[in-house]
């Protein structure tokens, strides 16, 4: 039977937004518990050079998230390395059971679990993950030095992917449904200017083909959404590269969510749908998806977590005094 620790801030997930409410909360002595998560550090981690954080005109992206908690660390916050799997919101405190077998128990929650990628869904993609199909180039890129290498998607998030893996690969081909990029003007400048990079437009990723022993992957058959034309390109690795989706598995019956299962908070606030629980970052963000507006929206949670607190007990010191 695992142990019960008891909070009166219990924050979920390590990004910006979570290790930034971290800091704001231990400096407003709520002595806050942070319990990780699946992925330390959040999405950050998997990036590279970041080079629109203020005050680093350029910075490795898993260095600024070992610097984040640490600060959370040193202004008082507790840090647990551990995935929470369940949350019941149905009374308060609310409670949380750990993988770790720890059950926590809150006054308030502060929701910071971000996003993660989005995947076609082909039988065949599910089939070569890990094995050739990656949604991570950060994490992966190494393996394919020297070798032709496709990249899906057309925005910031494909664009970074492409440029990162022309360290690696002999030859990116970006496969793109439109003809136009959505990813930032300085970023499309970088890919069209790579003389390793050739974009494949008006194309979608039909299959990805490759051996069954050892598996691997050898290609991919792509369509011409024009002429429904299916041809084939000779690769070993294929990242996958077209977005995000809120982690909401916690909460998505739990409370309200809106446009495609982001969490909904109160315009101007960090306020949920359930008093006492408050979303940060991009689990909550479906417009701007920044870290510098994730690690804002940590502040901010933080102190309606403290307004909140603050009122609570005014108001549990009133009924005590009847």
């Amino acid at each position: 039977m695992g142990e019960t620790r008891h909070t009166r801030l219990l924050i979920i997930g390590s990004g910006p937004a979570g290790y930034t409410a971290g800091v704001y909360a231990a400096r407003a002595m709520l002595e806050p518990l942070l319990v990780q998560g699946i992925e330390p550090g959040g999405q950050l981690t998997t990036t590279t050079e970041v080079e629109n954080w203020p005050g680093d005109t350029e910075v490795q992206g898993p260095d600024l998230m070992v610097r984040m908690e640490a600060h959370a660390r040193a202004v008082g916050c507790a840090i647990e390395s551990d995935i929470i799997t369940d949350l019941d919101l149905g009374e308060r405190p609310f409670t949380a059971r750990g993988d770790s077998g720890t059950t926590y128990t809150a006054d308030a929650v502060i929701l910071a679990t971000g996003a993660r990628a989005k995947w076609l869904g082909l039988p065949s993609e599910e089939k070569f993950k890990g094995f050739g199909v990656s949604a991570c180039a950060t994490c992966d890129g190494f393996f394919y030095r020297g070798q032709e290498i496709v990249v899906v998607g057309g925005g910031n998030t494909a664009v970074e992917e492409a440029l990162f893996l022309t360290n690696f690969a002999s030859k990116v081909t970006l496969i793109h449904r439109r003809d136009e990029l959505r990813a930032e003007k300085v970023l499309q400048d970088r890919l069209f200017n790579n003389p390793k990079v050739e974009t494949l437009w008006f194309h979608t990723l039909d299959e990805v083909v490759g051996t069954e022993d050892p598996l691997g992957v050898e290609g991919v058959r792509v369509r011409d959404v024009r002429t429904g034309a299916v041809s084939e390109i000779a690769c070993k690795g294929v990242f996958i590269a077209i977005g995000h989706a809120p982690a909401n598995e916690l909460v998505k019956d739990r409370l309200e969510t809106h446009h495609g299962g982001y969490v909904k908070v109160e315009p101007g606030t960090t306020r949920t749908s359930v008093p006492g629980v408050f979303a940060a970052g991009d689990i909550t963000d479906h417009v701007y998806r920044q870290a510098v507006t994730s690690a804002g929206m940590g502040c901010m949670a933080a102190l309606d977590a403290e307004k909140f607190l603050a009122e609570l007990g005014v108001a549990e010191g009133a009924e005590a005094a009847e």
